[in-house]
């Protein structure tokens, strides 16, 4: 696909790529704004953020709220596993999206929790469970836990017309992001919820946001085995 049909955000990608592959842009050069990207190319503001984020997630660029975005040391190697809405990922490949809520609910942060939001135990947390369907077969449960200072309103969301991570990436705008992928054999519930046999093969992912100054989610998502797979490439 040529550069100029390619999707807006992606020609916005694909520039900064270009100028840091020449050497015009070196390891800690500022960006230019997303403003000037925005006149640049002729593009709302959100495309370019998309952009930006999707960049920062691939490790091409590092983003600092209040200091601007600069090129990031590519000496390290990073995926383009980004954080993707599950609902766009169904869509792109034609399909229908659907939700089952589960669970949407204020939860008392324990020992483990607390310590991952670097918050006191017991403090306030948002938690909501979610069976996210393809063309009506569910193919991830989402049990994710929310910090209120990052998403104030997230309980008062809903859930079956827009998906979390839809609302997370709008309302706390990603600054930082890690993830760990295993298998695991599903539990009695875990089973219950996806529709298949208890301990059949899961792939799961844990992944935490960071959304400036706090820690603003961290979700657990589980995905049959046999109905999904990751995909992603890699670069130096």
């Amino acid at each position: 696909m040529t550069p100029a049909k390619l999707p807006a955000y992606e020609q916005v990608k694909a520039f900064v790529k270009a100028q840091i592959n020449l050497g015009v842009w070196r390891p800690g050069d500022v960006v230019p704004s997303e403003s000037a990207l925005q006149q640049q190319f002729g593009i709302c503001r959100m495309t370019v953020n998309r952009a930006m984020k999707e960049l920062a997630v691939e490790g091409v660029v590092s983003r600092t709220q209040g200091s601007g975005t600069v090129v990031a040391q590519l000496h390290r190697i990073s995926s383009t596993l980004a954080i993707r809405d599950i609902h766009d990922e169904i869509l792109e490949r034609g399909h229908s999206h659907s939700t089952t809520v589960l669970t949407v609910e204020a939860t008392p942060a324990d020992a483990a929790l607390a310590q991952v939001f670097k918050l006191r135990t017991g403090a306030k947390l948002f938690h909501s469970v979610l069976v996210h369907y393809e063309d009506g077969v569910a193919i991830q449960l989402e049990d994710r836990h929310v910090n209120p200072a990052s998403a104030p309103h997230y309980l008062s969301v809903d859930f079956t017309v827009g998906t979390p991570t839809h609302y997370l990436l709008e309302h706390a705008p990603l600054t930082e992001a890690s993830y760990s992928i295993e298998a695991a054999l599903a539990s009695a519930q875990e089973a219950k919820c996806l529709g298949i046999k208890r301990g059949e093969p899961c792939l799961v992912m844990t992944r935490s946001t960071v959304s400036g100054p706090h820690v603003a989610s961290l979700a657990r998502l589980v995905y049959p085995g046999m109905r999904y797979s990751f995909n992603g490439n890699f670069q130096l």
